[in-house]
């Protein structure tokens, strides 16, 4: 197995980190467990997940310039783009 980058970008607050994750922009649950992913850093891949559910993820939000753009993330990405945290408390409502 390839050893990964020590530093990644995350794909929707463009922050350069040391861990991210595949994010299927539409959801497994939703028929997309073979469509594409984007890596994403542990805040903006919960934050995501807390906002928005399945169906509107893969309606309205399955490409990195709508996450990008929505209204309800606007708040977070001003906050996570000035900020160093790697980590935070896993915020999923379901």
């Amino acid at each position: 197995m390839a050893d990964q980058p020590s530093e990644q970008t995350c794909a929707l607050c463009q922050r350069t980190v040391s861990t991210v994750s595949k994010h299927h922009l539409v959801p497994k649950e939703e028929g997309g467990r073979y469509s594409e992913t984007v890596p994403l850093c542990q805040p903006c891949h919960s934050t995501i997940h807390g906002t928005f559910t399945n169906k509107e993820l893969k309606k309205t939000y399955h490409t990195i310039e709508a996450l990008r753009a929505a209204e309800q993330l606007q708040a977070y990405l001003q906050w996570i783009s000035r900020s160093k945290v790697e980590r935070i408390r896993n915020r999923r409502r379901r």
